[in-house]
Order: C-alpha cells, then sequence, then structure tokens
C-alpha cells in the first residue's frame, strides 16, 4: 500500500490541526488568488458595507434593523416586534433551521465559505492584513520561527494594534445592533463614569473577537461550530460540493515535461493544500473541516491551466456527477424538504401580514363577581392592557359589537397609548340584565383607531347562576 493510498484511508482518524499528541497544529495557508477568489472578495465587500453601515440606516427616526435583547425589543426592517410577537420569532427560527437543512442538503457547505460572518471576517479581512504585515505562508512561518529581533518586533506589533482596532471596530458595530448606533454615541461620548457597563461590554466583544481571529482561527469552524458535523447527516451522493474528480485525477503522479501521460491529471503538486486555511487534503474526499471557501478550486485550476491540461479537477460537483457521469437530479428528499420550506414560508408571511399595530389584551378581573347596579343592569370589571408597536401615539376606542352595553374606562375619559410603549387600566361593562341569559355571556369588543377598525377583541361577562331570569 503506497503513501497515498494510506492517507485516503486514515484521514478521517484525526483533524488536520491537530497532531498525534492533541497539540495545536498552526495553519500557514498560502495567499489563494483565481477568479472565484476574486468573486469571494467583491461579495465580502459588499457584504462588510452592509453590516458595517446597517447600524446608521433608520427608518422614520428610527433604527433599521435593531436586536435589543435587553429590552425585549426588535426591529425588522423596520418593524418594531415586541415579546408578544415571539411565536413569530420562532417560527422565524424553525424557518431558518429547515432552510439551512435544504441549502446544505442541495448546496453543501457553501453558506460557511461565501456568507458566515467568521469566514468574511478571518479570510477577506484579518487575513488579508496579516499578508500585508508578515507576507506570505513561507514569511509568516519563518518569522515565527525566528529571533525576537526588530524586524519581527516592529511586525509583530503593527498586527497586533491593527487586530486590535479592527476588533474593537467590529464590537462597537454589533453592540450597535443590540443598543442602537444614538446609544452607542451616547456611550462613546460621555464620561466613563457614566456608562461603566457599556465600556465594559465593549470591551470585553473586542477582546473576544481580538482572541478568535489572533489565536483560535479556523478552530472555530473545525472544533467548535456544528454546521460541519452536520453535514454527516444532511449531504448525500447528489450534493453538490467542493469536490475532487477522482476519476479523472486518479492515479497522481508529478507532471514531467514531454512526456507521454500514463497516470491521471491530479500531479500531486498538493496546492491545494497548501492554500487551504483548514490544512485538509481535498482529494481525500468530503471533510467536516471543508468550509467550501474554493482557494483549492483556484488553486488547482491555476497549475492545470500552467501545464496544459483541462481545468475543473476540483470543483463545485456531486458524488454522482464525478462517479456516474450524472447530471445534478433534485432528489425526493430534496422535494421534501422544499415542501416543508415553502409551507413555513406561507405560515410566517400570513402571520406578518396579518400582525396588529397594537397588542391588546382585555381579562375579567379575577375573583370580582357580578355588580348589581341601579335601572336594572349589571357590570363586570375588566383589567386591560395595550401595547402600541408603531413610532406614533395613538388614541384608541372600544364599541361594543355583539351587545347593547356601555363599555367605562377607570379614570380616564380616552385610552391613549403612547408610541413604542403600553397603556394599562381598569374598565367597567355594563349591560342590561335582560341580556343576560347564561353564567358566561361572550362580548365581542372592536377597537378603533380613530374610524379606522383594528381589530375585534373576545371576553366574557359573569352574570348570576340561570343566566338574568
Amino acid at each position: 500500500m503506497n503513501s497515498n493510498q494510506k492517507q485516503q484511508r486514515t484521514f478521517r482518524d484525526k483533524v488536520a490541526t491537530v497532531d498525534k499528541e492533541g497539540k495545536r497544529i498552526w495553519m500557514y495557508p498560502t495567499k489563494p488568488s483565481g477568479k472565484i477568489y476574486k468573486a469571494r472578495t467583491v461579495l465580502s465587500w459588499f457584504y462588510l458595507v452592509i453590516l458595517f453601515g446597517m447600524p446608521f440606516v433608520k427608518y422614520k427616526g428610527h433604527p433599521f434593523f435593531l436586536i435589543n435583547v435587553l429590552e425585549r425589543k426588535f426591529i425588522l426592517f423596520g418593524q418594531i416586534f415586541w415579546p408578544q410577537d415571539f411565536f413569530i420569532f420562532g417560527l422565524g427560527m424553525v424557518l431558518f433551521v429547515v432552510f439551512v437543512a435544504l441549502f446544505t442538503v442541495v448546496f453543501g457547505r457553501v453558506f460557511c465559505g461565501w456568507i458566515c460572518p467568521q469566514t468574511i471576517f478571518m479570510e477577506m479581512v484579518f487575513r488579508k492584513i496579516e499578508f500585508l504585515i508578515e507576507g506570505d505562508a513561507a514569511e509568516q512561518k519563518l518569522l515565527n520561527n525566528g529571533p525576537w529581533n526588530g524586524n519581527k518586533i516592529a511586525r509583530k506589533g503593527l498586527k497586533l494594534i491593527v487586530f486590535w482596532i479592527l476588533s474593537f471596530i467590529i464590537a462597537n458595530t454589533f453592540l450597535a445592533y443590540i443598543i442602537g448606533i444614538d446609544e452607542l454615541k451616547v456611550i462613546i461620548t460621555d464620561g466613563i463614569s457614566m456608562h461603566t457597563g457599556g465600556l465594559f461590554a465593549i470591551m470585553l466583544f473586542t477582546t473576544i473577537f481580538f482572541f478568535v481571529y489572533l489565536w483560535l482561527r479556523e478552530q472555530v469552524c473545525t472544533v467548535i461550530c456544528p454546521y460541519g458535523r452536520m453535514q454527516g447527516v444532511l449531504l448525500d451522493r447528489n450534493t453538490i460540493i467542493v469536490a475532487y474528480d477522482h476519476v479523472r485525477g486518479e492515479s497522481r503522479a508529478k507532471f514531467k515535461k514531454n512526456e507521454t501521460r500514463k497516470a491521471g491529471d491530479c500531479i500531486d503538486c498538493e496546492q491545494c493544500v497548501k492554500v487551504c486555511p483548514t490544512g485538509i487534503d481535498i482529494r481525500n474526499g468530503t471533510q467536516l473541516e471543508c468550509v467550501n471557501c474554493t482557494a483549492c478550486i483556484d488553486a488547482c485550476n491555476h497549475m492545470m491551466n500552467a501545464v496544459g491540461f483541462e481545468p475543473g479537477l476540483i470543483r463545485y460537483a456531486s458524488e454522482s456527477n464525478i462517479a456516474d457521469k450524472q447530471p445534478t437530479r433534485f432528489t425526493p428528499r430534496m422535494r421534501a424538504y422544499s415542501i416543508v420550506m415553502v409551507l413555513l414560508l406561507c405560515v410566517e408571511t400570513w402571520l406578518i401580514v396579518t400582525r396588529t399595530e397594537v397588542g391588546i389584551s382585555v381579562l375579567r378581573t379575577p375573583g370580582q363577581l357580578y355588580q348589581e347596579q341601579p335601572n336594572n343592569k349589571m357590570s363586570n370589571v375588566y383589567s386591560y392592557k395595550f401595547l402600541n408597536k408603531t413610532y406614533e401615539d395613538k388614541v384608541l376606542y372600544l364599541k361594543p359589537e355583539n351587545f347593547e352595553g356601555e363599555i367605562k374606562l377607570m379614570g380616564e375619559t380616552s385610552l391613549n397609548v403612547p408610541k413604542e410603549n403600553y397603556a394599562s387600566g381598569t374598565l367597567f361593562i355594563t349591560l342590561d340584565r335582560s341580556f343576560i341569559q347564561h353564567r358566561k355571556t361572550s362580548l365581542d369588543i372592536g377597537v378603533y383607531d380613530g374610524n379606522k377598525k383594528i381589530t375585534t377583541i373576545t371576553t366574557t361577562f359573569l352574570g348570576p347562576f340561570g343566566g338574568g331570569n
């Protein structure tokens, strides 16, 4: 058994970034280049512009996007959501998980290589800066193993400073998504003693990001993130992944000029391995460490062009495409995921469209019986709570729908609900005794914003046993 065959049989027994003794193997990936890498770079810059610019975008004077966990206030695309709308978020999270599963079944781990913030920041920001300051892989390794002279201190010091500044900017950006850009400006401009909690949060976020991109790096993808391990149950022979064409490439042999080649197209240059940020050999097949960054595709295509072979030895393809020479097909599992996805999307859309601008709750006060009133009338006391989910103050009115009676607010002449706030209190509903025929009577109450009806709420009216007779 040759070394290549041994490697192909044992590569799943260990993680590429950890040696036999469990110690970290530091990765020195070669600087990638090529058409796909350029496309990823363009997409990354577009992604970064949106990420860093979104906190500054406002709609009607409010953040366009806000995830304020502290105050349980969420704004998505200008629409404000409160804890009462959490069921919409719950379904949205289920929808996201199903989408990730469906996307992975069809396209593998392409999300990691093209969209994941960890990969974007690591490979398209911090790694590029590291290449600029410390040089390519060979120079970095030589610098790390060399003595601490002036050159090493200057380069390492500059990298630490730049990494820390970038981590600080990222931390502030993510904090702006939580508390809002205006509140962040207040924390930055006011005295430190006035916002010690905010300063601590910023420094904590900064330290975490700094540690991740300076030291943890690809370990986030290969050890911490569970998404790679999900591939084992989601991927099948029809999933499109970054794949090595073993039919065309094997058996491997070094390239010799002017030879009559009897081996496969793989010239065993190992450029695909050297450029991989997680240190795997894609020729061994699909591996959980592969983040589909496509660096190996560009590297292989460059070498194929250099020796005059057809590019695409490593490409986006499925096992069926390669082994069976079958075109990509929509399998029953893909269809099942798609149907579930469409159904959940329809339900989520319906919930968002039918979502009211005011959260309404009118409940009969527990422990309170009916009250006898003059002129053969009876009343019940209720507690109400109205949540205004909009950016404008509202004056609401309650009108009987299926009964003739009086709705009276205690201590209030009108129901004023401030913007982004709630109003609560007590109200009485008074009915004529002749209307009450049962122990409990269902009442429909219309809620109006001016002349516009918002919704109808239902509550119960408690009467005497046997009704009003």
